[in-house]
Order: structure tokens, then C-alpha cells, then sequence
């Protein structure tokens, strides 16, 4: 939890490798994923570090098992989960793999190369079947006596050759082309064929009932078995060339019965052996893949370690005999480090020992705060807005309540927070496998994210609705209201619109209505029924937006003020910090005291005190800055003094003292700090030059003692342990070396209006904590009038049936709006007031992220990569 509130400390260390020892080192310091290296090779290109041909040779691995991979999902073949627990394969362990991974896809290409040969060689076969089968009907379709006939008129023959010798010139003999091509390309090359050549070609065509896997798409397509006739060598090279434009493709048909019939049964035999030896080649491919899909993901992770460590053996130092690296580390962590390195090289040689070096650096070290899958949400909305500062504490465990809560603020009804406590946790519940589920979906990816955040939105949604008193718009009535009607039934009710109930608890039993305890829980339900019931919710929940936003506010301060005496800023507590908690506090808890005072004094148990004379709040602070007396009015030029309206004795001289400080605050806030920085500067510019190089003489080795060097210190900046503001080694003094006066005087300018300015712009700001939740009430509200109460209204069994639609519409409505687009607005709402209202008050956000080197994260990015 510590390193949750505040980052961890972290150490710049330098690390000496010898060269044998650096690979398994760095495999051990990845395992454990505590380390970030710096890149000391900035200015060498990528491609002239010593270990670019290892990464080019991990890259080729990386290639083939993307190859194998691929292969096995096709063939559907499960692959098992990776080997977690897998070291990085050693340098001489890495030829052995590579040999085993080389012969696989060696041996994968050669079967696939032999698969496709034959599958192609018995595609092409089935089809010069189709097509001997077809040419066959085509010849067999008439009779000897129509063949005799049509040979005297066209002199063409359809049994034995086309054209008999005897009869017609060989001159005048017909061939033909037998082919197969896409169905739907058919009437295009019909009136391709008789433009091209004139109406001098017969096309005969006969679609094939089954679908037929193409050669070239390995797609089943409807296909169509195509003869042409013609007459002469001309126009059968025009029609070659008409097939070829449209991709259909032209087998061999013998001219006689006999012999067609004998390359039928030649085709026939010939598909059953190649059938027999393709499923052969099938089953061994098959066997392949099974065998290396129980490794592939393991040799994934091998090889993505491996590369990862030749990667970060790059950004290295190296000379002959040793390799120098700098990472930034965990102090609480450097001990096991020294231990895995030592026990590391000690397996290699015993004679030598890995050195851990210390080493400072004005450079800002990375922030590294220790999150779990509960907090990672909370820790990503911070740092969307900005990394928080090296040892700055972190908003993380405040947004883990306050976020939640402000959302149900504005979200409040206990049945939409239901509806998302059920999603929440099913996603809580199911996380383990909808991980693997969702992967790639990045829509999912998020919601599954914030499923934890979500949960607590729920729970406080819920929890606000009960405050409320709203499920699904409607109250419910727990306790027991405490408001009754005491009248008698001789009232006449009737004759009336509206009755207002006496919220006096001491009148007499006859117009007794307020039992005088309030309701235990929330709001009484006897305000569902109120015709002024948004008048009175709207002044509840702004108040108590107001008073919830000011209570913040102000806890950011005191943030602010951990952060100053954590980081010694002497200054910043003295002339920031005590200027603006007088402020806020002065004007704004102020102003949530007198909301309390009002709620207590007006209670309506006084006839005097009634709300009719209450004061308003809002002009009673626009008169404290005016510097007024709200209590008095001119009436004729005579004044007149309104004691109802006094909230206790002595407001108006408090008041005016009150605005007295809270503006002197303010040039206080912006000159005082400007004008010490300036003074500091000016004596470390007047007394610097005088004692550099100045030593103690009764100091050990020339090195005085701490209360030497404090005291020597304190008189070189002209003052002493005795002064007023003792501002010896305070922070805010550091670092000063490109000191410009003007820069931090228009700086400090900037931070005292934003400040002063923005009280008053964020306390108003919260008041979206009212307006969201009166407009997610109204919303609910007017959906159960215009929609269920219609459906309620109608008479059975019509009503009983159209209540089954009204409910769906009203189902589908309050899941997709009430709960999806109002929980969205709700969410940026609440990211708002965090982000400007509660983080400017202390936060800073100027730093970087920590990324350990980690074999658990590269698995990660590289399994969501896939």
C-alpha cells in the first residue's frame, strides 16, 4: 500500500558484467522484471550493435513459427498454452532450436509443396472427367438415322470421326473444344464467341449439378461443361484465345465412343490411386503439425525472451572482458538483485563476482507504484492525465473511493446501480475466461478493464439511490413514512387540489401530520407524492453538491501539504499552502457551516424560524464579499433589522473579518515566495565565490561534520539556526542555478489566479453533481409515465398484451440510455472533477512511467500483438 500511496524509491546502479555471464544475467533480471536499463548506445545505429545478427536470427525463427503457426490454425489443430515457466534457451541451445525449427518447416513446405501438386493434379482430373461424361451424352444424344440426315445437310457426324472421309473433303472436317469454366461467365462467352467469329462456331453447354472445387482458388464454384465446333485452324485459335481470356480451361476429348470411354476408365483408376496417396499426404501433414502444436507456443515464448534479451544486451556498454550496464531499480529491491546476479555468475565462474555500483544523476528517476488487478483501472485514469511525479503521492487509493462515489452522486437509482452490479460482476466472475474471449475487441477490451471501477460505481449507485429514495424512479417505502393525513373523512378532499401537510411535530393531534423523527434512511417516500418534490430534492442535492465538492477540495490541500513536507518546501508551506487553506476555509467552509446552521436554526418547530424567512444562502454570500448586513433593509430611508434572517449573533462583523484575511491572502500568495527566491539567490551569488573551496580545519580528511556542514551552510546563505524563517535545505532553495526572476514571479502569478479564481469556478463546477442527477431522475421519471403508466392505464386483456411490447421498449430504453449513455456522462463527469477540481489542488503529473525489463510483459504485448 505504500508504494501505491507514494511511489517507491528508486536507485540508478551500474552494473559490471563479465561478458560470459551477461546473457544469463539479463534472462534472470527479466524473469523477475524489477529493472529498467537505459540505453547507453543512444548514438549508434540499430544496425551496427554487436548483437544485431542474434536479433536477425531470432527474427527468423520468429517468421518460420509464425509459418508453422499459421498452418496448424488452417488444419485446425489445437495448440497447446505456452510453458510460463520456461527459461530463456541459453546461446549454445539456441543453434539445437533453430536446427529443430528449420527441418520443420523444411519438412511442413516439402509435404505442402507434394499436397498441392496432387490435389491440383486431381482437381484437373475430376474436371476432364466431367468433361468426358458430358461430351459423351453430348454425342450420344441422337440417334444414327438423325446422324445420316444431319451429315447430308451439314456434313458433320457426331459418332466415330465428325467428317467421313468418303463423303465430305478433308477441308471441310469440323473439330471441336471441350472445356469447363465459372457458370456465370457462360452467356458472356457465347456472345463473345459468335461476335469473334462471325456466327461460324456451334456452342454446346451442360451445367453440372454438384459444385466443383476450382485449381487455381481451391473454391467450390458452380461450373459449366462447354464443346465448340468449328471448321478450320483459324477460328479454332480464336477460340483458344476467347478460353484463355475467360479463364476456362480446355481438355483433351478423344473423337470416337471407344476411346472416350477408355480415358474415362483411365481417368477413374487414376483418381482412386491419387485419393489414396492425398489422403495420405494429408494424414502426414496432419501428424506435423499435432507433434509441433504441443511445443509451438513454448518455442514462442523461447524465442521472444531470447530476442528481448539480445534487445537490451544492445543498449550495453562493451569492451574486450566486461559489459556496463545502468538500469534504475527499487531500493527495497537491490539485495535480490545482488543475489540472482551473484548466483548466476557463480554458476559460470566462481572467481568472479558481479558488481553493483551506486551512481547519482540529476536525471528525474522513473515512478514505479505496485498495482494489482484492482487498482491497475483506478492507476490508468491517472495516469491518462499525467504520471505522477517521482515520490509524489498518488491519487490511486483516493480515486478507488471518491471516483465511485461522485459517479453514484450523479448516477443515483438503487435499480440502475442493480442492472450494473450484475454486469460487473458477471465480468468479475467470468474475468479468467472472457480474457481469452475478447482478445482483439478493443470496445470490450475496455469495459473488461474497468470491470473492477465499474463494480464500485455500482455499489455506490446503489447506495445513493437508497439516499434518494429512487428504484427505477419510483420510492420505496422501507421504515415506514413518518408523515400521515390526521384529517377526518368529513375533510372535504375533493373539493381541494392541493394540501400541504403541517411539518409542525408539536401541534395538536388533529392537524399532527410530522411524527417529528426523521425517516432512518434517505428521504421519506411521502415526497414521491409531493407536487413540490423537485423543488425540495433540488435544494438538498445542490447543497450537499456544494458541500461534497468543498470537502474535497479542501482534502486536496491537505494532499498538497503531505507532498511540501515530504519534499522539504519550507517556502511552499509558509506562503502557499497557509494562504490558501485561510482562503478556502474563510469563504468556502464558511459557507457549507452556514447551510448546516440554516438546516438546524429553520427546522419548522419555531413559528418565528419558518422556511418563509429563512435567508438565502447564495445572497448571503454575495453580501459577506459586498461587505453587507443581510439582515437589514432601507424602508423609506429608515433601516430596518430582520432578526429571522440573522443566522447567529455577531454574522455581519465576523464576516467582514473574514474577507478581510482572505483578501490579504492573496498578495501574500503571490509576492512572498517571488521575493524570497530572489533574496536566496542574491546571497548565493554574494557569499558563494567567497567560500568555495573553503574547508573546515577540524574536520576528519578534510570533510566537515553534518552539524559543521549545516552550520557553515546556514552562515554562507546569511542566517543562522536562529532566524525567523529558518529556511536551511529547503527544497523550493535547490536547484537554482538558471535562477530568472521574471519567470518566477509570472509563474507564481499564474498558480495564485488559478488558484483564488478557481475556488470559486470549481465549487461551482460541482454543482454538475446536482444537475446530473436531477436529469437521470427526470429522464427515469418521464420514461415510466410516457411508457408504463400508458400500459397500466389500458384495460385487460389488451392491457396484459400490450404490456408484454411496453415493457421490452422500456427494457431496451433504460439499458441502453439510463444505464449506457447516462453511466458514460456520469463517468466523464466524475474524470472531470478529478482531473481539474481535486488534482490541481496538489497534483503535479510530471513524470515517467517505470517499464521493468519483463519477460511477463513482452509475453503479454506480444500474445496481444497476435
Amino acid at each position: 500500500m505504500s508504494s501505491l500511496f507514494r511511489g517507491e524509491e528508486m536507485q540508478l546502479c551500474q552494473i559490471y558484467f563479465k561478458s560470459e555471464v551477461a546473457y544469463s544475467c539479463v534472462s534472470q533480471l527479466g524473469e523477475m522484471g524489477i529493472v529498467q536499463f537505459k540505453d547507453l548506445n543512444e548514438n549508434v545505429n540499430a544496425f551496427q550493435r554487436k548483437f544485431v545478427n542474434e536479433v536477425r536470427r531470432c527474427e527468423e525463427i520468429e517468421r518460420k513459427l509464425r509459418y508453422i503457426e499459421k498452418e496448424a490454425v488452417k488444419e485446425e489443430v489445437e495448440l497447446d498454452e505456452a510453458d510460463q515457466t520456461c527459461d530463456a534457451p541459453k546461446p549454445k541451445d539456441m543453434i539445437t532450436l533453430e536446427a529443430k525449427i528449420d527441418q520443420l518447416e523444411h519438412d511442413l513446405v516439402e509435404v505442402n509443396t507434394n499436397k498441392d501438386a496432387l490435389r491440383k493434379n486431381y482437381l484437373e482430373l475430376i474436371e476432364l472427367k466431367h468433361i468426358l461424361v458430358k461430351a459423351t451424352q453430348f454425342f450420344e444424344e441422337h440417334n444414327q438415322s438423325e446422324l445420316e440426315d444431319t451429315m447430308s445437310k451439314t456434313v458433320m457426324s457426331m459418332e466415330g470421326p465428325l467428317v467421313i472421309d468418303s463423303i465430305v473433303a478433308p477441308s471441310m472436317r469440323l473439330g471441336f473444344l471441350a472445356g469447363i469454366m465459372n457458370r456465370d461467365k457462360v452467356s458472356s462467352f457465347e456472345l463473345m464467341l459468335w461476335r469473334f467469329c462471325r456466327g461460324n462456331v456451334f456452342l454446346k453447354t451442360a451445367d453440372l449439378t454438384e459444385l466443383v472445387e476450382d485449381v487455381t482458388t481451391n473454391t467450390l464454384q458452380a461450373k459449366t461443361v462447354f464443346i465448340i465446333f468449328f471448321q478450320g485452324e483459324q477460328l479454332k485459335n480464336k477460340c483458344k484465345k476467347i478460353c484463355d481470356g475467360f479463364k476456362a480451361t480446355i481438355y483433351p476429348c478423344p473423337e470416337t465412343l471407344k476411346e472416350r470411354r477408355e480415358m474415362l476408365n483411365g481417368v477413374s483408376m487414376r483418381l482412386d490411386e491419387l485419393k489414396t496417396v492425398l489422403d495420405q499426404s494429408l494424414n502426414l501433414r496432419r501428424s506435423i503439425l499435432v507433434n509441433a502444436a504441443q511445443s509451438i507456443k513454448t518455442w514462442f515464448a523461447q524465442v521472444h525472451k531470447m530476442k528481448a534479451i539480445y534487445h537490451t544486451l544492445n543498449m550495453f556498454s562493451h569492451d574486450q572482458k566486461s559489459i556496463i550496464a545502468e538500469c534504475w531499480a527499487p531500493k527495497s529491491e537491490i539485495n535480490r538483485i545482488r543475489e540472482i546476479l551473484d548466483l548466476e555468475t557463480k554458476k559460470i565462474d566462481m572467481n568472479f563476482q558481479t558488481i553493483v555500483h551506486f551512481i547519482t544523476s540529476k536525471e528525474a528517476p522513473p515512478t514505479f507504484n505496485r498495482v494489482d488487478k484492482f487498482t491497475s483501472g483506478f492507476q490508468n485514469i491517472v495516469n491518462a492525465y499525467g504520471v505522477p511525479s517521482y515520490r509524489e503521492i498518488n491519487p490511486t487509493p483516493f480515486y478507488a473511493i471518491t471516483f465511485p462515489f461522485l459517479f453514484g452522486v450523479m448516477f443515483g437509482d438503487a435499480g440502475h446501480g442493480l442492472l450494473m452490479l450484475l454486469a460487473a460482476g458477471y465480468l468479475i466472475k467470468k474475468e479468467n475466461y472472457l480474457k481469452k474471449a475478447i482478445k482483439g475487441n478493443e470496445i470490450f477490451e475496455l469495459f473488461f478493464g474497468g470491470r473492477y471501477i465499474m463494480f464500485l460505481m455500482a455499489v455506490f449507485s446503489i447506495y445513493a439511490g437508497f439516499l434518494y429514495n429512487d428504484f427505477f424512479s419510483k420510492s420505496t417505502n422501507i421504515f415506514g413514512s413518518k408523515w400521515k393525513v390526521t384529517l377526518g373523512k368529513d375533510f372535504p378532499f375533493e373539493d381541494i387540489q392541493q394540501f400541504t401537510l403541517n411539518p409542525d411535530p408539536y401541534a395538536n393531534e388533529t392537524y399532527k401530520m410530522y411524527s417529528g423523527t426523521p425517516y432512518p434512511f434517505g428521504i421519506d417516500p411521502v415526497w414521491q407524492l409531493a407536487t413540490n418534490k423537485i423543488t425540495f430534492t433540488n435544494g438538498l442535492k445542490m447543497k450537499f453538491s456544494v458541500i461534497i465538492g468543498i470537502m474535497q477540495m479542501v482534502f486536496g490541500l491537505v494532499i498538497g501539504l503531505k507532498n511540501h513536507l515530504f519534499f522539504r518546501r519550507k517556502i511552499s508551506i509558509l506562503f502557499e499552502f497557509i494562504p490558501q487553506i485561510i482562503f478556502i476555509s474563510l469563504i468556502f467552509v464558511y459557507l457549507c457551516l452556514m447551510i448546516f446552521i440554516k438546516w438546524i436554526k429553520y427546522a419548522g418547530t419555531d413559528d418565528k424560524l419558518t422556511g418563509a424567512c429563512a435567508p438565502n444562502i447564495l445572497l448571503e454570500l454575495i453580501n459577506m464579499f459586498f461587505l453587507k448586513d443581510g439582515t437589514v433593509t432601507v424602508v423609506d430611508g429608515e433601516k430596518k433589522y430582520d432578526e429571522c434572517k440573522r443566522l447567529y449573533p455577531g454574522q455581519h462583523h465576523i464576516q467582514m473579518v473574514f474577507v478581510i484575511v482572505a483578501v490579504m491572502c492573496v498578495p501574500v500568495m503571490l509576492f512572498t515566495k517571488p521575493l524570497l527566491k530572489l533574496r536566496e539567490h542574491n546571497k548565493r551569488i554574494k557569499y558563494g565565490s567567497r567560500f568555495r573551496g573553503h574547508v573546515n580545519p577540524l574536520s576528519v580528511n578534510g570533510h566537515s561534520s553534518d552539524e559543521d556542514d549545516k552550520h557553515d551552510k546556514a552562515e554562507r546563505m546569511g542566517h543562522t539556526s536562529n532566524s525567523v524563517i529558518d529556511l536551511e535545505d529547503d527544497a523550493d532553495l535547490e536547484n537554482e542555478e538558471h535562477f530568472e526572476f521574471g519567470e518566477v514571479f509570472v509563474e507564481q502569478t499564474i498558480h495564485t489566479i488559478e488558484y483564488f479564481l478557481g475556488c470559486v469556478s470549481h465549487t461551482a463546477s460541482y454543482l454538475r453533481l446536482w444537475a446530473l442527477s436531477l436529469a437521470h431522475a427526470e429522464l427515469s421519471e418521464v420514461l415510466w409515465t410516457m411508457l408504463f403508466k400508458m400500459g397500466l392505464n389500458m384495460a385487460p386483456p389488451v392491457g396484459a398484451f400490450v404490456m408484454f411490447f411496453i415493457f421490452s421498449a422500456w427494457g431496451v430504453i433504460t439499458i441502453g440510455i439510463l444505464c449506457v449513455m447516462e453511466g458514460l456522462s456520469a463517468f466523464l463527469h466524475a474524470l472531470r472533477l478529478h482531473w481539474v477540481e481535486f488534482q490541481s489542488k496538489f497534483y503535479k503529473g510530471e513524470g515517467y512511467e517505470f517499464m521493468p525489463f519483463s519477460f511477463e510483459k513482452i509475453l503479454n504485448e506480444a500474445e496481444l500483438a497476435e
